[in-house]
């Protein structure tokens, strides 16, 4: 049975990955006034934070139509049995329902949607899994059991330089016990059923970040081979300086650097970071 993977712009696998192991990205976009820009395909993460850093208005996000999602599928209907439609959470976006309510209406190819219930690399490592298993002929029921397995144990915490755009934007659940407190704190954030909840009040972003390397150690020194990322919003200097002395004190785990793109960056605001983890 021959397997098509889709994610959505948000996983950011870098195009050359994504040829490589054949996974098929539909964008989500980034608007700017009455400009409307696909991300990923139009605009990139470094054009995108000098542009924010120029508006005064928030920018907008949206999620691909349902008609996007059809004429893909249907395309993909042509050279493949099954589709499994890899989504940032649905409590955030509702990416994942409109891969829903396309693969009810794509007739001649099955679809299988999967619910990251997170976003950013770590939706990317369950598309390139399942491209794996796919590409290895493993059948789809299969290769959802094993993204299933993956989300039990997976794990991610970032934090923003500043929350004002999360409040703005409605996309943190929980902010009551912050505000009031917005500039003072650089709080750890992580998902919860599926929305952004806050995880611990923190007066600076050297103790946020050594918080996430805390956590995480709890999950590394286990001894579970990890794949882990770091992901940062236009701070590339930092992140590779955090991803090297991750490396130095576990080895054992295979590090990737990553970044948030213009639609999870508009909600997160520049200077943010990540650290998300799975086994491998």
């Amino acid at each position: 049975m021959k397997t098509a993977i889709v994610t959505d712009s948000t996983a950011y696998i870098p195009e050359e990955i994504r040829i490589e192991h054949h996974i098929h990205m539909i964008p989500l976009s980034v608007i700017f006034g009455n400009e409307s820009y696909k991300e990923e395909v139009e605009m990139k993460a470094e054009d995108f934070y000098e542009m924010m850093r120029r508006q005064k208005e928030l920018p907008k996000t949206t999620q691909p139509s349902t008609g996007k999602f059809v004429e893909l599928f249907e395309k993909l209907a042509k050279d493949y049995d099954a589709i499994i439609s890899i989504h940032l959470s649905s409590g955030i976006s509702g990416t994942y329902q409109g891969a829903v309510t396309a693969g009810e209406m794509v007739e001649g190819i099955d679809v299988y949607p999967f619910d990251s219930e997170s976003s950013c690399m770590i939706q990317g490592f369950y598309a390139l899994e399942a491209a794996k298993l796919a590409r290895e002929g493993v059948n789809p029921e299969e290769i959802m059991k094993r993204l299933n397995e993956l989300k039990a144990k997976s794990r991610a915490y970032f934090m923003v330089d500043d929350l004002t755009n999360l409040q703005k934007g409605g996309r943190l659940s929980g902010a009551s016990a912050l505000i009031g407190s917005l500039l003072q704190v650089k709080p750890v954030l992580h998902f919860v059923d599926k929305v952004i909840v806050p995880f611990e009040k923190i007066r600076t972003k050297k103790k946020a970040l050594a918080r996430i390397t805390e956590l995480f150690e709890e999950d590394a020194k286990k001894g579970t081979p990890l794949q882990a990322c770091v992901i940062h919003a236009n701070r590339e200097e930092e992140a590779k300086a955090w991803i090297a002395d991750l490396q130095e004190k576990f080895p054992n785990v295979e590090f990737t650097l990553s970044y948030f793109g213009p639609v999870i960056g508009t909600h997160l605001g520049e200077g943010a970071f990540g650290l998300g983890w799975m086994p491998k």
